[in-house]
């Protein structure tokens, strides 16, 4: 007999960690940083043929401070660099960052001065969404993606641990230059 049968109807068992998630999940605020093209497809995303709001993200906030989402559209200049990352240090923490289409993911077809190949150097990047432009579906997809990823982030100390496990892997992994010989 477990402690399912010893309850009495209505009790809810769960953990903090758990709640927290699916509640920081369900309520997500996006900030739009459209820089090109790839801004239609995510303004397509929140009209009423996709409808954000069944995922709780229907109002795309305009101040930053409203905001826990980024969501960078399109390819992002050298110029525009700084204002990308004093939106991010504006927003409300904890934040989460989606680059929208592979001109935010890697720069592109534009590889030059002007241009920052990867927004991650600006600003660290939870979901790649790839794609020129990326539909909405592959959008919404991204957003379901980092909703899961939302709701199993550990708290406190467990986050804590968790961070450092995951920088000591990173720190260790073998450089992808050197990988040649080992995917052989």
């Amino acid at each position: 007999m477990g402690i399912e049968e010893q309850l009495p109807s209505g009790i809810l068992l769960t953990s903090v960690e758990m709640l927290a998630g699916y509640v920081r999940k369900s309520s997500m605020w996006p900030a739009t940083f459209g820089l090109a093209c790839c801004a239609i497809e995510m303004m397509s995303t929140g009209a009423g043929r996709y409808d954000l709001a069944r995922f709780g993200m229907e109002v795309f906030r305009a101040s930053p401070r409203q905001a826990d989402t980024m969501i960078v559209a399109g390819r992002v200049s050298q110029k525009m660099a700084p204002v990308l990352r004093q939106v991010y240090d504006q927003m409300a923490a904890p934040k989460w960052v989606i680059a929208m289409g592979v001109c935010a993911s890697s720069g592109g077809m534009f590889n030059n001065y002007a241009i920052v190949q990867g927004v991650d150097h600006i600003v660290p990047v939870d979901i790649y969404l790839p794609g020129c432009p990326p539909r909405p579906e592959m959008l919404m997809d991204a957003i379901l993606k980092l909703h899961d990823q939302v709701q199993h982030t550990k708290l406190g100390a467990h986050r804590e641990a968790e961070v450092r496990e995951l920088e000591t892997a990173a720190l260790t992994a073998t450089p992808t230059h050197e990988m040649k010989g080992l995917l052989r």
